[in-house]
């Protein structure tokens, strides 16, 4: 394939968006990186390298190499970690792979897109800025919005879901890992029809 670094092999990104740090560990804004965490527990594969300013890990999803990559830039970098490695390895934007947290989706609700505007998620918007387009699919997490008038969103995305919330996103991140490999392996309509 033209756009790949001859002998790497790598031809999608995976990245999931989240906050490096115990302070950032299971927040609403790190649904990115629990989503590629469960996935690696699932599939078999390990973070084991720090390339890009991300941990990274490689998986073979029908017999296409894919790095999974944790940004650790801090969320509105991300797109500087993502860029240099899309860059590095001439990967297009239609095989990078994003997974974030969607406020306005409810708890639970995944949607998959093809593109489209960043949504007013600042990590979104950074890799659209790295990549110069933002005609990249993701995944959006639906973590819900504060049921109060007032709340500050902030406090919100990087608040901890608890009770029923937790189980309910514990359960949207292994459909949105199911649905990254869907994505990549069969193609995007495959997976928003199946996801969405």
């Amino acid at each position: 394939m033209i756009f790949q670094r001859k002998g790497s092999g790598v031809s999608w990104l995976l990245v999931g968006l989240g906050n490096p740090g115990s302070k950032y560990e299971s927040t609403r804004h790190n649904m990115g990186f629990l989503a590629v965490d469960g996935l690696a527990r699932r599939k078999g594969f390990r973070f084991n390298k720090l390339r890009f300013r991300a941990w990274t890990a490689e998986w073979m999803v029908n017999g296409e190499k894919v790095l999974v990559m944790k940004p650790q830039t801090y969320m509105n970098l991300s797109g500087e970690s993502v860029g240099e490695a899309a860059r590095f390895y001439k990967i297009p934007a239609d095989h990078v792979v994003v997974i974030s947290d969607d406020i306005s989706l409810p708890v639970g609700k995944l949607r998959i897109r093809t593109g489209g505007s960043a949504g007013g998620h600042n990590g979104l918007k950074n890799i659209i800025q790295h990549l110069g387009t933002d005609q990249f699919p993701r995944i959006k997490v639906g973590v819900g919005a504060p049921g109060q008038a007032g709340y500050d969103v902030v406090d919100w995305v990087i608040g901890r879901p608890l009770g029923e919330d937790q189980k309910v996103l514990m359960e949207a991140l292994d459909r949105a890992g199911d649905a990254a490999e869907v994505l990549i392996s069969q193609g995007p309509d495959r997976a928003m029809n199946r996801f969405n």
